[in-house]
């Protein structure tokens, strides 16, 4: 291809008599690039090909397969192999899908933005971050509720991400807002939803879910699989908690930590001039928002229950959590059911309550009641032998010190000793 000025020289030196192969060597083209720009006697622009292509006529093929097979230009050219029977190399294919692939990556960053009406929508999520609490990195899981309109969110940090933490989260959100909400969108997390298909939308609810949003009178809404941009709000603002709320701080306990979000939300996030609404949620949603939530029900808070089955360990304590509770030594080895309703746990056996705790907050704890270990030698202290008959050594070791109490020993023996 050579440009207008270059075939302008050409015929400017013909016309002085130079011949195409010293016109050639002076412009640095082939011969034959000269004499065909000599016979044509002027520049033009080139036609398109008219050589025709392997995969001419196939355009509309093309596309529907690329499509199908999510951009994978390989599985494209071997079914191209296999039904149309043209053999190309994958460049080929590359090449002309290339438009098709630019569509393919603009569809998947394209986001709608939409906006909700006054009181219609709570998006939550949770974010992780770790977090220096009395003098130790941990991770804390922060529940975060967006109002869909007003941008106003509430904050609880929780030790794990539980269905039981959903749930509360939920009904402190209700509870600081003061209402309930017409929907609240959520993601696909197990605890919640048990499938989403994502080619015909079908979500099938957990039903103790089901049953949550049955007692406070909302609409479950689950995002689009793998598009968390359908939560856009409330991922947003998981991000603002963890990077403006925690972002390099300590606290002394868990508790601080607490009472540092509450005040952080009332103080900071709520009065804060929001980027896409111009106005400090806390402003919008008195304004407009709080007056068209639903009102509370009277029915009380969901109890959540979890119901275990554990085997009492040798130490005479069950596990779960990572917290061990105690329940009382001769249950060793049996297995107990434990229910965990909001902040007690209550361990039965055969049917009858044995133990029931404070639940714990932390992790890795030990949470015991003495009166479990009554009996046990060494469980009011240090195993001692006091000197006069029945020992080695001429002492007696008192009853307290047994493993079990002698009344035991002579039920299964048939009578005293």
């Amino acid at each position: 291809m050579k440009e207008p000025d270059d075939v302008s020289a050409m015929l400017r030196l013909k016309s002085l008599g130079w011949g195409s192969r010293r016109i050639a060597a002076e412009l640095g083209c082939s011969r034959t690039t000269a004499r065909r720009w000599l016979k044509e006697g002027a520049w033009h622009r080139p036609g398109p090909s008219t050589r025709p292509k392997a995969l001419d006529g196939l355009e509309t093929w093309l596309e529907e397969r690329f499509r199908r097979h999510a951009g994978n230009a390989d599985v494209v050219r071997q079914e191209l192999a296999a039904e149309k029977g043209i053999e190309v190399s994958l460049r080929t294919v590359e090449r002309a899908v290339a438009h098709l692939r630019q569509e393919l990556r603009a569809e998947a960053r394209a986001t709608v933005r939409f906006e909700t009406r006054p009181g219609q929508q709570l998006q939550i999520d949770f974010g992780q971050r770790r977090v220096e609490i009395g003098g130790a990195a941990r991770l804390v899981s922060f529940f975060v509720a967006t109002l869909g309109y007003s941008r106003r969110i509430h904050v609880r940090a929780f030790a794990g991400v539980r269905q039981e933490h959903w749930f509360e989260g939920m009904e402190s959100a209700f509870a600081a807002f003061g209402g309930v909400p017409e929907e609240v969108l959520l993601d696909n997390a197990r605890a919640l939803i048990l499938s989403h298909d994502v080619a015909s939308r079908e979500v099938v609810v957990n039903p103790k879910l089901h049953a949550f949003v049955r007692h406070w009178g909302f609409q479950v809404k689950a995002c689009a699989p793998y598009r968390p941009r359908t939560k856009g709000k409330d991922e947003r603002g998981v991000g603002y908690v963890k990077g403006n709320a925690v972002a390099g701080r300590a606290f002394d306990s868990f508790a601080a930590l607490e009472a540092h979000l509450a005040e952080w939300t009332r103080e900071i996030a709520d009065q804060r001039v929001h980027g896409t609404t111009g106005e400090a949620p806390m402003l919008r949603f008195a304004r407009d928002e709080a007056g068209k939530l639903k009102p509370l029900p009277q029915c009380g808070p969901f109890l959540v229950m979890r119901d275990l089955s554990r085997r009492v360990a040798p130490d005479c304590a069950v596990e779960f959590d990572t917290n061990s509770y105690s329940v009382p030594w001769r249950l060793i080895g049996e297995r107990v059911r434990v229910s965990v309703t909001g902040e007690t746990v209550r361990i039965t056996h055969a049917g009858v309550e044995v133990a029931c705790h404070r639940r714990s907050g932390g992790r890795r704890g030990r949470i015991i009641d003495h009166a479990h270990f009554a009996g046990v030698a060494g469980a009011a202290g240090r195993v001692t032998r006091i000197s006069g008959e029945g020992s080695a050594d001429g002492g007696q070791v008192p009853e307290a010190t047994l493993l079990r109490p002698l009344a035991e020993y002579e039920a299964v023996a048939g009578g005293a000793w």
